[in-house]
């Protein structure tokens, strides 16, 4: 860009900074929520909590079932922003 257009667009730099902002907002949450740790690490406590008795067989099964599906949708998501050719 020029100098009269960066003087021209000056008005519009907040606007600007906040849709980068948001940018970066809306980047570090899907980053948080599309992380497998924390679902890697729910299943491995469900697993020591059927082992200490304190889950029954049913609710265990019901609860790896969540958590499972839970690590598809990260891995779908994970493969989709990876694009074409990708992992």
């Amino acid at each position: 860009m020029g100098l009269v257009s960066e003087i021209l667009l000056l008005p519009f730099a907040p606007v600007r900074g906040v849709g980068w902002v948001l940018d970066k907002v809306v980047r570090t949450a899907e980053d948080e929520y599309y992380d497998p740790a924390p679902v890697q690490e729910g299943l491995i406590n469900l697993e020591r909590a059927r082992e200490r008795g304190e889950v029954d067989e049913e609710e265990f099964a019901e609860r790896e079932t969540a958590l499972l599906h839970r690590l598809e949708e990260i891995r779908a998501y994970q493969l989709r922003q990876a694009g074409p050719g990708g992992p």
